[in-house]
């Protein structure tokens, strides 16, 4: 966890400097940004490992700010968000957000999810290359590289970690909700619209390259990476 750096995007001040402390006690280097516009300029100037982000900020509001980081970075994102106001999971999801955090919140709560968001993107863990590799395939969740018939395919964050996933367990078949839990870690309502959506994208991506494989659609229950023997 040497050196992880968190940044705290939020207009409340009180509540930055409380998760300070918390994060500070934690290991963490803590930066700090009160709107929308100050988050973007520090973020190409800060590159922190994982953002804590509140969605009603003055000028340009979290949803905003996500979609802008999104455009050029994998940073893990969780979005910060008041009792009450109508938390739109499909909307986090599509924009690349990894979880979400209800105020008000108990500090020790939003540093057990910033673990959980770290140690599934191995940011804990040891550096080990995450590769798997197939024929004409390479799906590197290390550099974000996918490589089909050695050509750099470019694919979204979200994209690359469900191909990976389901090619880290080839023939074992998951469930929509599984997928959900397992990949973007929400606690999510059944709704599996968007695991769908990224199914069909890497289709699009993958579809006839080998014999040896396939992503396949198991009907009633969910998808598989198929490889024949």
């Amino acid at each position: 966890m040497a050196n992880v750096k968190i940044m705290v995007v939020d207009d409340d001040q009180n509540i930055c400097e409380l998760l300070r402390l918390y994060l500070e006690k934690e290991g963490y280097t803590v930066v700090i940004a009160g709107d929308g516009k100050q988050a973007l300029d520090m973020f190409t100037k800060e590159n922190p490992d994982l953002m804590l982000l509140d969605i009603m900020l003055p000028g340009l509001d979290g949803w905003q700010v996500c979609r802008e980081i999104r455009k050029k970075s994998q940073c893990p994102i969780i979005m910060l968000t008041a009792k009450g106001e109508v938390f739109d999971k499909v909307l986090g999801l599509e924009l690349g957000a990894d979880d979400y955090v209800v105020k008000p919140f108990e500090a020790k709560e939003v540093v057990a999810r910033i673990k959980a968001v770290l140690r599934r993107i191995g940011k804990n863990a040891d550096d080990q290359v995450k590769e798997v590799v197939y024929d004409k395939l390479s799906i590197n969740l290390t550099n974000y590289e996918l490589k089909v018939n050695g050509k750099q395919i470019d694919t979204p964050p979200k994209e690359m970690e469900l191909i990976y996933h389901l090619a880290s367990n080839p023939n074992r078949v998951f469930t929509r909700d599984q997928l959900l839990d397992e990949v973007w870690g929400f606690d999510y309502y059944g709704d599996s619209r968007t695991v769908d959506v990224h199914v069909k994208r890497l289709r699009e991506k993958l579809e006839g390259v080998s014999d040896k494989w396939a992503l396949k659609t198991v009907w009633g229950v969910g998808y598989k990476f198929e490889v024949k023997e």
